[in-house]
């Protein structure tokens, strides 16, 4: 097998693997964000004294998922830079945006917004939000943001190649 037919099937694979795991972290994202939370809300669960700990669940298990899909992203984008001359450097500032937006989200964010929201006083008859959280799920929310754009940009310039 000749050189250049070898790292055009290492290209094709790895830009396979990126866009994959990109469709599959970024769809997966916008459902937890927009059907399973929102549910959890009308459902009324959210009033709940134990809420905080299964946010905290479901939160725990799916920010490992996407520190598994940043890691992947990253390795992914590292090689089609080693065997594509016009791969864009900026997909490798995207990519590690996403790994800093994953890392944050894990070891800051979601145990943060968990401390805030367990009920430690099991006498209190009302749960009030505290002010701390808004401002934690302002934050949440921009990284969001920033997550799907960062992502679909990157999507779209592998689809491009």
């Amino acid at each position: 097998m000749n050189t250049v037919s070898s790292f055009g099937f290492k290209r094709a694979a790895w830009q396979s693997i990126v866009m994959l795991t990109l469709g599959f972290w970024l769809s997966a994202s916008l459902l937890l964000d927009w059907v399973i939370m929102p549910s959890l809300y009308v459902s009324g669960m959210i009033t709940q004294a134990s809420f905080a700990t299964a946010g905290y669940v479901i939160f725990w298990n799916f920010n490992r998922i996407e520190l598994l899909a940043a890691g992947l992203v990253l390795t992914g984008v590292l090689a089609l830079n080693q065997t594509q001359s016009k791969w864009w450097s900026g997909s490798l500032v995207l990519s590690i945006l996403l790994l800093a937006i994953s890392l944050t989200t894990t070891y800051w964010l979601t145990p943060e917004m968990s401390a805030i929201g367990m009920q430690l006083n099991l006498f209190e008859t009302t749960a009030e939000v505290p002010g701390n959280m808004n401002l934690l799920h302002g934050g949440y929310w921009l990284l969001e943001v920033i997550k799907l754009v960062a992502g679909g940009t990157l999507l779209s310039w592998c689809w491009r190649q």
